[in-house]
């Protein structure tokens, strides 16, 4: 039988499990809804499990069952088709790595509450990007160049299960794209420290060894991120819906909405409540599972 649905619920580690109980519950409250279910299948014992159903409830009814859980799971509704994703575009600063790599430049100058407040502003879409970004930069001016190595080496650290997810896409042929509005100093660093195969993010400008204030032009801003990932469809010649997207602030809504999969991961609420798929309880290998690959298939390290 042709099965075109799949529910994935993923806790993390640290979380109550999941119990076959638990399970059979929320498949009868999705039959319930009118989800035709047909199987259940464990990715790993008592963390994550698929239920495979004919029918996609709406939104609406999902949000409902999700109200209904009592651990912290998340939960992911898709397609079967194209499941497992030949593109990777993700953003970089606190969805890859921890940091804002520009809050965190802002900091060795002492004047990080400034900066992070501008930087909280438009990652909630509450101000124009690029104009923040301008504004941003222009505070950093004098910044000596050693700096952004000390801020990366000290500093900068990468998110849980990011390296596993990237590593493991990659190893089962997918390609990866790190698309960020910051600078290209990290994007570099972080592509070769995860494994990615591209970056792409804005150049910073010097005035001798100090940072001059400004950002090379054109600014990449939520509209670029969107043309990176219908380019990198168009040059691996695949269709949309196999490109995974993943980000956390509202210049990466575009990207999110226009991929096969769009992940808000640990995002600003209305990035989570216009993308497709949430991550707000597990860490990035819950996207592994959420596309189908068991515990032994991933690359780890």
């Amino acid at each position: 039988m042709h099965v075109p649905y799949v529910t994935t619920f993923v806790v993390s580690e640290q979380a109550e499990k999941l119990s076959p109980l638990l399970m059979e519950t929320l498949q009868e409250k999705l039959e319930a809804m009118g989800a035709n279910c047909v199987s259940l299948h464990w990715l790993e014992p008592g963390r994550a499990c698929d239920i495979y159903h004919g029918e996609m409830p709406p939104q609406p009814a999902l949000r409902a069952l999700d109200a209904q859980l009592q651990i912290e799971c998340d939960r992911v509704s898709q397609s079967t088709q194209h499941r497992q994703k030949k593109l990777l575009v993700s953003d970089m600063d606190s969805t890859m790595i921890h940091q804002e790599c520009i809050d965190e430049l802002a900091d060795y100058m002492g004047i990080k509450p400034k900066v992070a407040a501008i930087t909280e502003r438009a990652m909630n879409g509450e101000l124009e990007f690029k104009a923040a970004l301008r504004e941003r930069v222009g505070l950093l001016k004098g910044l000596p160049k050693t700096a952004l190595q000390e801020v990366y080496t000290s500093r900068i650290t990468a998110m849980e299960g990011a390296q596993m997810l990237v590593r493991t896409m990659k190893k089962h042929g997918a390609y990866g794209l790190l698309v960020s509005g910051g600078f290209t100093f990290f994007t570099q660093r972080v592509r070769m420290m995860l494994g990615f195969d591209e970056d792409q993010s804005n150049q910073l400008l010097w005035d001798g060894d100090a940072l001059s204030g400004k950002v090379a032009e054109p600014i990449l801003d939520k509209e670029s991120k969107l043309q990176s990932l219908l380019a990198a469809c168009a040059k691996l010649e695949i269709d949309t819906q196999q490109a995974m997207a993943v980000g956390d602030g509202a210049n990466d809504l575009p990207m999110l909405q226009a991929a096969g999969l769009g992940v808000a991961y640990r995002a600003k609420p209305v990035v989570q409540a216009a993308a497709s798929a949430a991550i707000t309880h597990g860490d990035l290998s819950a996207l592994l599972y959420v596309q189908g690959y068991a515990k032994d298939q991933w690359v780890c390290g």
